[in-house]
């Protein structure tokens, strides 16, 4: 056959003679082939647009792989449209508008290609096309490897991506192809994108690395399923979901990743199975918003490479480990924000250089059947209204096994820790806690120490060879029930009596539970304590007025104030006063500032004489809400006797009354406020909070609550001005100054920030003051001698990189 020419053959011989021969181009061959006939190509280059319209076999000479070449100078190269076989071709694009080869139709048979191109798309599969496609290799720097979309599908096996300007494989349009055995690398965009409603992809025993940016991406609702995969070696994230998206990964690796190995929001969903994530920069897992979510079952976590939690999940997102191994990483899992939840069962934390489980800002954890070891603090619940539950659970080998401080009240039971370095348990500043049947054995410092002021109660419990003794705490310490030490004997108090203790010592034993003094019993008819006097109006306010920005929120709140206060000096003169209600709701986006309104609100209440303490118990659904018909209600009075005389500050008030409620026991929640609102009108003030078009649904369908409101006070979004002026007070707090040109830099980075969603105000602000810190701390410690400057000035090379 000469070079240059197509012969055709057929199998059967009605029509042999008028189709059997050859053809000087592929065109001709084709208008004379019919379905079932055989193109065979000898080697040369075609500069033709070729389009098969027909169930042919087009095929390269046998023992020639590479030298048939489709390369015309414009448009789409190869164009497939029936139920084809092609084989053996090299495919060559020059445009950059066009796919180098276009299936749209029938379930062609492409073997063995190769695409080397500077195309849109190396190969672009659309609408009723459900090609196989074996062996083929896409090299194409100037745009997307491999497009499905359109409600294409698809099989690709043993097929590679070795260079893509932009996206590897992309996935869209309600396409579902499958992936088998296929490597994607040198892409410049995401290495694999999967994005759109009823869009999916399943790859078994596929490879994503050498990646300029995110490894896999899904988003706005896409779906993918990912078995016995790796990926590696990116420049960002390993992988992202976004929006709604659903990813399953089982017996996959990510690993060596920069960034994140995991990032998820936006209530997307990922599930790992028998997976493993290492060697990561930043997060191994990071959960963002609510309704996103992490179930992660026998999967093993470690080998940090930067100095971030292994598992962060934050602004009320959600993650579930079972069975899983977290281990060498400078934290294990960082669960902050309210609504943010972990739950750990049957899993191992150990080889932690900081604290294993942190929780912080109302989030919640809880830890069943765990073992921690070989971490510097075992579990931190930090700040007001972040709790939970560690149940059976070990803790060994620590400097500290759990710390509870600033309000938090986790419930802890049936653990026990051994060998801490310092005390098994640490409670301070106010923190609170129940603990039942723990124990500590080995401690190096105490077994329980309980600082002053912390509302605690431990219930039989025991110490055991306790360096400097089993339990320590004050006078007016925790409630104990029915404790125990190998040092000090029995410790007994009754419920009612804080802090009143017995304890029958051993004379031999070196460190007995301190015996209270006996004035810690208070005669009754002892005077009480008096409470910490209430600041004066003046400061309150002039503290309010200090905030940055808020101006409208400050005029609201003062015009309130003043109307309570003229009142009240009219009662006093003896006239009519108007009755002035003073539940109020809050509405904004987050981040700016409606908490600390709230407490300031309550002190100036309790400064004019109409509370009696004016301080704020905050809570949300969670705190609430209940499980079962009447625990509900038992808990929202619970909150409602605890703001007794303050302010009950409710946040996200809004998920009381879901869309969607049917059953839901919120309704009971919202029932019993009322109610108490109405029989303690004078002993609370009741604030609720949350996004504005979600508070006005909610007060517009429940009546009841929204007349016992007298105002509405809306708290606009900080403008970049705003935000420097936070960024600068940050600064002078932490000792940092502003270098020049860095305020320009920073209004023109809160300008151009994307203001969606997930942007914090404030929190925004503070965040980007700490990266500042990060990266100037990157930049000084390379010098080899830094001055005062070089320490404290932040520049416009600090900001970080925009999302």
């Amino acid at each position: 056959m000469a070079q240059g020419t197509v012969q055709v053959t057929h199998s059967g011989t009605s029509r042999w003679r008028r189709r059997t021969g050859e053809y000087a181009s592929l065109a001709a061959a084709l208008e004379a082939a019919a379905d079932g006939d055989v193109l065979t190509v000898a080697p040369g280059t075609y500069r033709e647009n070729l389009v098969v319209g027909r169930a042919v076999t087009l095929r390269g000479p046998e023992g020639s792989l590479g030298s048939v070449r489709i390369a015309p100078y414009d448009g789409v190269p190869l164009t497939v449209r029936a139920s084809a076989t092609v084989q053996d071709i090299h495919v060559e694009g020059q445009d950059s508008a066009a796919p180098a080869l276009l299936v749209e139709d029938g379930t062609p048979e492409l073997l063995d290609l190769r695409i080397v191109t500077r195309s849109a798309t190396g190969i672009e599969v659309r609408g009723a096309a459900r090609p196989t496609v074996r062996r083929a290799t896409v090299d194409n720097p100037a745009g997307v490897g491999l497009a499905v979309l359109d409600g294409a599908g698809g099989v690709f096996e043993e097929c590679e991506i070795v260079a893509a300007g932009q996206a590897g494989v992309a996935v869209s349009g309600g396409a579902r192809p499958r992936l088998e055995r296929c490597r994607v690398h040198h892409a410049s965009g995401a290495g694999v994108s999967v994005a759109g409603d009823d869009t999916g992809l399943e790859a078994i025993g596929c490879e994503v690395y050498e990646i300029k940016g995110t490894g896999v991406q899904v988003a706005s609702r896409g779906v993918a399923h990912f078995t016995d995969s790796t990926f590696h070696r990116t420049t960002a994230d390993g992988i992202t979901l976004d929006t709604d998206a659903v990813l399953t990964l089982s017996d996959c690796d990510i690993h060596d990743v920069p960034e994140n190995a995991v990032d998820l929001r936006s209530r997307s969903v990922l599930t790992l199975t028998r997976s493993t994530v290492r060697r990561f920069g930043r997060n191994g897992l990071s959960v963002w918003d609510p309704g996103t979510r992490v179930d992660a079952n026998q999967c093993e976590i470690h080998d940090a490479t930067g100095d971030y939690p292994a598992v962060w999940v934050s602004d009320g997102a959600t993650a579930v480990l079972d069975a899983c191994r977290v281990h060498d990483v400078p934290d294990a899992l960082f669960v902050l924000d309210r609504g943010s939840r972990v739950d750990v069962v049957d899993s191992d934390l150990t080889q932690v250089r900081n604290t294993a489980v942190s929780v912080s800002d109302g989030a919640t954890v809880q830890l069943d059947d765990c073992r921690v070891s070989h971490a510097s603090t075992g579990a931190w619940f930090r700040d007001h209204g972040s709790g939970g539950t560690l149940a059976s659970c070990t803790i060994d080998s620590v400097q500290t096994g759990v710390i509870v401080t600033k309000g938090a009240d986790p419930a802890i039971e049936r653990c026990v820790i051994t060998s801490p370095s310092e005390a098994g348990f640490y409670v301070s500043a106010e923190g609170r806690g129940t603990f039942r049947s723990c124990r500590v054995t080995g401690s190096g410092g105490y077994g329980f120490h309980i600082m002053d002021g912390c509302r605690t109660t431990l219930n039989r419990c025991r110490t055991e060879r306790c360096a400097r003794g089993g339990y320590e705490f004050t006078d007016e310490g925790p409630v104990v029930e029915d404790c125990t030490s190998d040092e000090s004997g029995i410790v007994a108090a009754g419920p009612q009596a804080r802090g009143v203790l017995t304890a029958t010592q051993s004379p031999a034993l070196l460190a007995p539970v301190p015996a209270p003094a006996p004035a810690a019993v208070a005669a009754p008819d002892a005077a009480p304590v008096p409470a910490e006097p209430a600041r004066a109006s003046d400061d309150v306010l002039a503290e309010l007025d200090a905030l940055v920005g808020l101006e409208s929120v400050k005029r609201e709140v003062r015009a309130l104030t003043d109307m309570i206060e003229v009142g009240r000096r009219r009662r006093e003169a003896g006239l009519k006063a108007a009755s002035v209600r003073r539940h109020l709701v809050f509405t904004g986006s987050p981040g700016t500032g409606k908490t600390t309104v709230a407490r300031l609100y309550g002190e100036i209440l309790a400064s004019l004489g109409v509370l009696e303490r004016g301080h704020l118990v905050e809570v949300s659904r969670v705190d609430l809400v209940g499980e079962h018909i009447g625990s509900t209600a038992i808990r929202t009075q619970e909150a409602f006797q605890k703001a007794a005389g303050g302010v009950l500050f409710i946040d996200e008030a809004y998920a009381l009354s879901p869309e969607d409620s049917g059953r839901d026991f919120g309704k009971e929640a919202i029932d019993t406020l009322v109610k108490l609102m109405e029989d303690h009108r004078d002993a609370v003030v009741v604030i609720v909070a949350g996004y504005t078009a979600e508070m006005e649904r909610f007060l517009s369908v429940n009546p009841g609550v929204a007349s016992r409101f007298s105002r509405t006070i809306t708290f606009g979004d900080y403008a970049p001005e705003e935000l420097l002026r936070i960024v600068e007070q940050q600064a002078e707090e932490h000792e940092y100054r502003l270098g020049e040109g860095t305020p320009e830099a920073l209004v023109t980075y809160f300008s151009v920030l994307p203001k969606g969603p997930a942007f914090g105000n404030g929190r925004t602000a503070r965040q980007t003051f700490e990266s500042m810190v990060e990266r100037h701390a990157g930049r000084v410690a390379q010098l080899p001698e830094a001055s005062t400057d070089d320490l404290t000035l932040l520049y416009a090379d600090d900001l970080p990189e925009l999302p």
